[in-house]
């Protein structure tokens, strides 16, 4: 008799482990390259590979083989996140060059926070159905990790450079050793030294970080000036068979990065909308671009003060990194602070803002009807770009741009696995390929939003329910809450709750019981306080209770407080308040 598996997580609490063959019936499959849907498939999976894909009705399940039942559901390939860094948070702290915090919180502190949430990131990639991410400047005691990294099995998979090569390197880098993610090189032949440097920690291609800055020179001329160290750098990486990344947000640099022999354009050109020379160089170069449209909004809206997350953000990302985006409300160098939100919220900063964001979308529509290559990426890591969540926002971009569903899924898919030359192994639903796979509850092609609608995600052969691969744990919960009572988002703010929520005045006074009254309650609350905030003081977790020291700013008044949650069944079954 066959093994069913309904598609219900009570059936799928942890990932199936990889039985001689799987089958994933009754499935509508999309077909990434012909941009069409070829329904009632049925697909097989023996080990890590799909090997056999065919109508429903011509396959026969033999007996003990395990089966997914696809009636009604798409399956789509693992997506590819093709631009992140693990070296930044996406959280506020993460880049002491932009916003220089480091006196609330160190660098140290930050970079070893990113360390021990590698493997917490790789899962919350895999989560939003992302197997494959590749990161495009990394620091050297991240490279280091890369194969260890690369060991999880219940992760997306990860590629990855080493410290960007650049002929300019932020003062707030300099001095970290392994931890930098610069090498700062001013001549072809350190450029060749460097490139040299990082094939000992077995690279998967080399970036540059092409910086057209020079003193009083313009672009043009500055980018000129730095051309024969980046020539030097991708003639030395092809020379050893790595491909060459470029960071180049100007037309001029991208321009000579594409003629010197780049492979990879990480960010779109945001100076001038190109011409139809440039889109011809992309495209007979075979260039692949990735426009990474949104990770300037991430900044604007984090140090303007005007963040407005979504439920799905307050569900997938990082509790912690998307909770220190708000400290701005509370931390005490009101100056620092209110210069970034002045600037930012400056006519001139938002006009500026604009119109780079119109010449990203002009360019990538241009490019995009010419058949340029186009990757998806979201520059994440970046303050405000929390890991995995910001993939959503960055398609919905994408669509704004003008790219129709079934372009964004290509670049989304098989697009990211050309970047290195791995569309023959991933990126589509095909026999003989990686079994990195996508099992959607609704059609992604009729509403864009549904590819984070997800059933199953499959890596390598392995079944996996979302909603077991990040762990509940009670500090996260009191986190999200905390975020959403910070964002006044009702929705957030409730979802960690249990529908028979119970809370109290310290020790033993029943205030009210129930989800539905918290939402009446603390609707009102929301909707008459705009400027409420919550600053976290201190937290001690406890098993499953959660003690947090709170310092509440409610209209033009301050109060000290302590919550103390009590944890059951992955929601707050109870809150205490000490006032």
């Amino acid at each position: 008799m066959n093994k069913r598996y309904l598609i219900f997580p009570v059936f799928l609490m942890f990932a199936l482990p990889i039985f001689s063959q799987t089958y994933i019936t009754n499935v509508t499959v999309a077909d990434v390259i012909n941009s069409q849907f070829v329904t009632n498939q049925t697909v097989v999976i023996t080990g890590d590979q799909i090997s056999d894909i065919q109508d429903a009705e011509k396959i026969k399940i033999p007996s003990g083989a395990e089966e997914i039942d696809g009636a009604g559901k798409y399956l789509i390939p693992g997506l590819t996140d093709a631009h992140v860094h693990f070296f930044q948070s996406g959280g506020l702290y993460t880049r002491p060059d932009v916003i220089d915090l480091r006196k609330f919180k160190s660098y140290e502190e930050e970079i070893d926070d990113a360390h021990e949430k590698a493997a917490s990131i790789q899962r919350r990639y895999l989560q939003n159905g992302i197997t494959d991410v590749i990161d495009v400047g990394a620091s050297y005691r991240f490279l280091d990790r890369k194969e260890e990294m690369n060991k999880l099995q219940d992760g997306a998979h990860v590629m990855m450079t080493g410290p960007l090569l650049t002929t300019y390197e932020p003062a707030a880098y300099q001095g970290l050793e392994e931890n930098s993610p610069f090498s700062l090189v001013m001549t072809a032949e350190e450029g060749r030294e460097m490139v040299q440097e990082q094939l000992k920690y077995n690279p998967d291609f080399i970036k540059i970080w092409y910086i057209a800055r020079s003193g009083n020179l313009g672009p043009e001329a500055s980018a000129r000036k730095f051309l024969p160290i980046v020539k030097a750098v991708i003639d030395e990486a092809h020379a050893h068979g790595l491909k060459v990344a470029v960071h180049a947000t100007e037309r001029i640099t991208a321009q000579l990065a594409v003629e010197n022999g780049c492979d990879f354009l990480v960010h779109s050109v945001e100076d001038e909308i190109i011409d139809d020379e440039f889109v011809n160089l992309l495209k007979t170069r075979n260039v692949v671009l990735c426009p990474t449209l949104t990770v300037h909004h991430g900044y604007d809206k984090t140090l303007g003060q005007k963040l407005n997350f979504k439920l799905h953000d307050f569900l997938k990302a990082d509790p912690d990194d998307l909770g220190s985006l708000l400290d701005l409300q509370h931390l005490t160098d009101t100056v620092l602070i209110s210069q970034y939100k002045r600037y930012i919220n400056s006519p001139a900063a938002m006009a500026n803002a604009e119109k780079e964001q119109s010449i990203g979308k002009a360019n990538l529509k241009k490019l995009v009807d010419a058949d340029v290559l186009i990757a998806t990426g979201t520059d994440a890591g970046n303050i405000g770009t929390l890991h995995a969540s910001s993939y959503l926002a960055e398609l919905e971009a994408m669509k704004e741009s003008g790219m129709n569903n079934w372009q964004i899924l290509q670049a989304s898919t098989i697009n990211g696995a050309k970047i290195l030359d791995q569309e023959n192994e991933k990126g589509s639903v095909t026999t003989g390929k990686k079994a990195n796979l996508v099992l959607l509850n609704a059609n992604p092609i009729t509403q864009l939003g549904n590819i984070s609608d997800i059933a199953l995600v499959i890596k390598n052969g392995m079944v996996f329910s979302p909603d077991t691969l990040i762990q509940n744990t009670p500090s996260a919960l009191a986190q999200r809450q905390l975020n959403g009572y910070n964002s006044r988002n009702i929705e957030a703010f409730l979802e960690p709750y249990a529908e028979d929520v119970e809370i109290y005045s310290y020790p033993d006074k029943l205030l009210f019981t129930g989800k539905q009254q918290m939402r009446e309650n603390y609707s009102k609350m929301f909707e008459n306080t705009p400027n409420l905030h919550c600053e976290l003081k201190g937290r001690i977790v406890q098993n499953n209770i959660v003690i947090d020291k709170e310092r509440v700013r409610f209209g033009k008044k301050y109060f000290e407080a302590v919550a103390i949650y009590h944890i059951e069944n992955d929601k707050i079954k109870k809150v205490y308040f000490i006032q």
